[in-house]
This record gives structure tokens, sequence and C-alpha cells, in this order.
């Protein structure tokens, strides 16, 4: 009896020592993330899923945090080590954040990650890449803007002129939305009348012909055609958050904006919600094409990060095909991965066919960061009606002036 149990408790003492061999010690990783407040909940699920994917291999600390994609480059470059290990932010702030060495090259899956979102030569690597090498992650393709509208008021050929949209609009005691303070939208109107704004080569500053005098439509051209819309009763500028609010209440009932509000547009216009490229417009008695920036929102890895690794296996799988569907079907987010683009899914999706529709008129965003402020103030003027009467000329020579200056120090 002694040397049975002498046995057994020896195999116990045994047993013991094999699971404690067994026993894998994991390192601790921890990772910050920015990105805006309407990713965040979907972010939380898929880095729930990331935990579990790689819990054998590393105990995880990850946070979030909010910080919009449009005021990323600031705060970033304000603090580069201070900044998160991965954060979102908008394609055309790319240059000043890979100039200022705030990114960390992608070096893990990289021919991977280009084949999956079409290649060296997709809009999507470009907008990512300097001088051949991979800087960020491309995680939405949908940074563009097009025509929402309530097909109880308009049909498919409505839609396609403005100045039908506003009549329609007015007679019904409703409104068409766009926003004039911001240059990304008010560019439509200028390069759908064949002038110009690029970043030089300098990444700093910018060339524009917004004031040309000598060219089929003018400056001064395209200044009037805005101001006609600006005056018309159906028609009201508004930001995103009044826009939303106007669709909401049923006031708004068409606006130009982006994929990233499909989700409550759609619950708001309900069985009537529809989506269309940007219509033509009058300019100095011509229909002409409103054309339109496009761009990408990215992931970037903090060139300070203290896990390169975790970091880059973590932004690969935020942004894999799996989850740039589940983006879409959560967020209305249109993917760049070409595979999640081509799904029968994404393409059934309203805002996303009118992207595509819009795409043979739109043009990569690549402008430096003295375009904004001239174009706030000269959309604002305008949206108010000129109320001072101002000059049309001397108002686009200045804003002209200032949109190509160097930046302040």
């Amino acid at each position: 009896m002694i040397k049975r149990i002498c046995i057994f408790i020896t195999m116990l003492v045994l047993l013991t020592m094999l699971s404690t061999g067994c026993q894998k010690d994991v390192p601790t990783v921890s990772l910050s993330i920015w990105t805006s407040a309407g990713e965040q909940e979907v972010m939380k699920e898929m880095i729930e899923a990331f935990k579990k994917k790689y819990a054998d291999e590393a105990q995880f600390q990850i946070t979030i945090s909010e910080e919009d994609e449009k005021t990323c480059r600031d705060t970033v470059l304000s603090n580069p080590k201070g900044a998160a290990d991965i954060y979102t932010f908008a394609s055309d702030q790319f240059d000043d954040l890979q100039r200022e060495k705030a990114l960390l090259p992608v070096t893990e899956q990289t021919e991977q990650i280009i084949a999956d979102n079409g290649g060296k030569d997709s809009a999507a690597i470009q907008s990512s890449s300097k001088d051949g090498t991979l800087y960020a992650y491309p995680l939405v393709a949908s940074n563009g803007y097009f025509m929402y509208y309530n097909s109880s008021y308009f049909s498919e050929k409505d839609v396609q002129s403005f100045d039908r949209m506003l009549d329609i609009a007015a007679k019904k005691g409703k409104k068409v939305a766009m926003d004039y303070t911001s240059g990304w939208y008010i560019y439509s109107f200028f390069k759908g009348a064949g002038l110009d704004v690029e970043m030089n080569e300098d990444r700093v500053t910018n060339s524009c012909n917004w004031n040309e005098k000598s060219t089929p439509h003018t400056g001064v051209d395209v200044a009037n055609a805005m101001l006609a819309i600006a005056r018309h009763p159906g028609f009201i500028n508004c930001t995103d958050e009044d826009f939303l609010k106007g669709v909401k209440e049923g006031t708004i009932i068409a606006g130009i904006n982006g994929a990233w509000n499909s989700s409550t547009i759609e619950k708001a216009y309900g069985e009537h919600y529809n989506a269309a490229k940007l219509p033509t417009y009058t300019l100095d008695g011509e229909q002409v094409q409103m054309h339109s920036f496009a761009g990408y929102k990215l992931l970037g890895i903090n060139a300070y990060t203290k896990n390169p690794g975790w970091a880059m296996r973590l932004a690969s799988w935020l942004t894999n095909e799996e989850n740039q569907t589940t983006r879409f079907r959560k967020r209305g987010e249109g993917p760049s991965n070409i595979k999640a683009a081509a799904s029968k899914e994404v393409q059934s999706s309203p805002a996303i066919k009118a992207l595509g529709e819009q795409s043979a008129y739109s043009h990569l965003q690549h402008v430096a960061e003295t375009f904004w402020t001239p174009t706030f103030k000269f959309g604002t003027t305008i949206a108010g009606g000129n109320r001072d009467g101002s000059d049309l000329q001397k108002l686009l020579d200045t804003l002209t002036k200032e949109i190509t200056s160097k930046p302040k120090k």
C-alpha cells in the first residue's frame, strides 16, 4: 500500500513538473491607437479578435483614443514621440508625415499588402508610398464625395442637374445641401471648369490658377455660378453635423457628402435612399460636370513605436480583406482591398456605386496645407451671398495668392 502511495505521489509530482514546463511565458505587448470617434466601436471588435488569434504569443494591452483623421497630422507632428503607435489619417497628410519622418516604413508582408490593394501603380498604394517604399496601410477607399438624394423627390434624370434639383427642392420647401466652407468640396466647381490646384514638388507650396482671366471659363465665371447656387431658395450651406440633422428631420432631401455617412442617411431616407455621381451645374450658360477630390484613409505606424513588429501585425490585421468588409457593413466605408471591393455586397451599395460613377471625374487629393484656410474664407463669403458686394476678381486674386503662398513658420 505504501509503495502504491509513493508511486501515486511520484506520478503527481511528474505531472505537475511536466505541466509547469509546458506553460509558456508570453510577453506583454502595449500598443496605442488613434482613430476617429465613429471608428472606435468597430475598431474595438477587430482588436478583440486580434487578441484571441495571438493569445498564445502575447498578452496585449491595446488602448484606443480619439483623434480625428483631419487633425491627426498636426497632433502627431506637434509631439511625434508622444503620438500613438498606430494612427489613422487622411491621405492628403501623407507627404507631411513622411517628410517629417513620423512614419515607419512597412517591412512586414509588404508585397502582399501592395497586391491586396491593387498593385504598386494603384491609387491606394501611390497615396501611401514614397520613392517605391510603402509607409502606410490603405484602410478606406471611399474618402471622396458624391450626391445623396431621397428618391421620393428626385428621379435618376433629375439628379443629373444641380439646377433641376434646386428647383424641385424649392418647390417642396426643402433643401439641397453642400459645404461651401470647405475647399475639399468647392474644388468641384473650379476643377469642373478646367481650373487647377496642385501641390508643388517642394511638397509645401501649391500652384493654382483659380483667378485666371483668359481661360475658356474664368475664375469669375465659377464664382458667379457658385453665387447663383448659394442664393437659390432650394440650397443650404452646411457642415456634416447640420447636414445629417437636416436629413433626419426631413428638411434636407439631397446633399453632397461622403460614404462615411451612408448608414445614417440610409436609415433616414429608408426605402427612398439613393446616391449618384455629382451633377452638372450652369457655368456661363453651359452645363459643366462637377469634378471631385478622391482620397484614402490610411493607417500609419509611428516611427518611434517600441513594438514595431506587433504594430505592423495589428495594422495589417485591421486593414485586411475581412476587416475592410466588416468596416463596410458597419460603417458604409468603401474598401481599398480589391477582393473586398469587388464583392457583390459592396457593389450593391448605392454610395459605393456613386463613387464608382464619380471616379471618372475624380482626382487624387494632393494639396499643401496653405490650401485650406483661404478656401474656407472664400467659400464662407460666397455662401453668404457676398453681402458686402466685394469685387469677385479681387476675391479670387487674394484667394490664389494665399493658396500659393509659403507656409508661415
